[in-house]
């Protein structure tokens, strides 16, 4: 199983969390989400490789940003 890294700016509690959990988890090939909006860190995981493009998109959609580490 795959897994990227990314820090995710601008989160503050369990709903910003929330918000990015649902949007990244509906990307395609993404099995599982981690987040922590305590330390910014979103994990990915999937069976396959996960196209960072559209991990990044999902956390733009749920209204933060991201870069992968």
């Amino acid at each position: 199983m795959a897994a990227n890294e990314y820090q995710v700016t601008g989160m503050t509690c369990g709903h910003c969390e929330m918000s990015v959990r649902e949007e990244v988890g509906e990307v395609p090939g993404v099995e599982g989400v981690r987040v922590s909006a305590q330390t910014g860190r979103l994990v990915v995981t999937g069976a396959g490789e996960v196209e960072d493009a559209k991990v990044l998109v999902a956390v733009q959609e749920a209204g933060y940003s991201a870069v992968r580490i």
